[in-house]
């Protein structure tokens, strides 16, 4: 029983300290905000009049409306292609398992390691041959190609628990391939769809090499990438910078806790399964 207690004891102190570590760099974003504007503030000191209106000038100084914007665009863009490619392949390498379906997979398996920077530069130069450069196809089209492997491994994970036996009663009945995959085990996939769409919004959204390298224009960039431009304008005034960063970070804040039950429960859902 002393054990068991001090375990507990022992879990809730580092969760804490975790949950201390995790929120203090957004602690001190929040007061450095609210210093007038101008000010370079030292620690966390609380300003002795707090400047609201830092918020107001942040987002009007950013053109956050039109960032906003072009930042759903490419969201439009991308995770919906994303989903749509990684879901009918991964059914196909999990479920399916055509001829040559394990070196395939090895290939997407392979993608994992392929990190933005090294392919910043041989990219740079195929989307300007496609004259693609400074349009928000050229972050768009990339980011559906580098979320391909993460998105067929995600999916593949779901389709290869599946039980045959559905597969086989809807054959019975006369379902082809795609109706089997359209009508029996998409809805299935439900809680593994919306955790990957919560997934690539996050990464989509807070994408910020490719919209710098590849755009120049910031308002066809997305909110972060935008965000270098700002920091070029406004860089001297930190209280300034600090509540642009936290107005780019709302959006998808807000979204996490909207939907954080949903993707915990795809999360447990794949631990119990596999």
């Amino acid at each position: 029983m002393k054990t068991t207690v001090r375990e507990n004891l022992t879990g809730r102190v580092l969760l804490v300290l975790l949950m201390a570590v995790t929120l203090l760099p957004f602690v001190s974003l929040f007061v450095t905000a609210l210093h007038p504007s101008g000010t370079y503030p030292s620690g966390l000191s609380w300003p002795a009049d707090p400047q609201w209106g830092n918020f107001l000038d942040a987002f009007r100084a950013a053109g956050m409306g039109t960032l906003l914007y072009s930042s759903v665009l490419i969201v439009l863009g991308v995770v919906p292609a994303s989903l749509l490619f990684g879901t009918m392949a991964g059914f196909a390498f999990g479920h399916l398992r055509m001829p040559g379906h394990r070196a395939g997979f090895l290939v997407f398996v392979l993608g994992l390691t392929l990190p933005f920077e090294g392919i910043i530069t041989p990219l740079y130069y195929q989307v300007r041959d496609m004259g693609l450069l400074n349009t928000r196809w050229a972050i768009i089209l990339p980011l559906i190609g580098l979320f391909m492997p993460f998105s067929v491994l995600w999916m593949r994970a779901h389709f290869v628990t599946m039980p045959s036996d559905l597969s086989e009663a809807a054959r019975v009945d006369g379902a082809g391939a795609w109706q089997l995959f359209r009508r029996v085990h998409v809805p299935l996939a439900m809680p593994a769809l919306s955790s990957l769409a919560i997934l690539l919004f996050l990464w989509t959204w807070n994408q910020f090499l490719l919209a710098i390298v590849l755009v120049d224009d910031p308002a066809k960039r997305t909110m972060a990438g935008a965000l270098g431009a700002f920091q070029g304008q406004w860089g001297t005034d930190i209280p300034l910078l600090c509540a642009g960063a936290l107005l780019i970070l709302v959006p998808t804040l807000t979204v996490f806790l909207v939907f954080q039950r949903r993707f915990v429960a795809a999360l447990l859902q794949g631990s119990i399964k596999g």
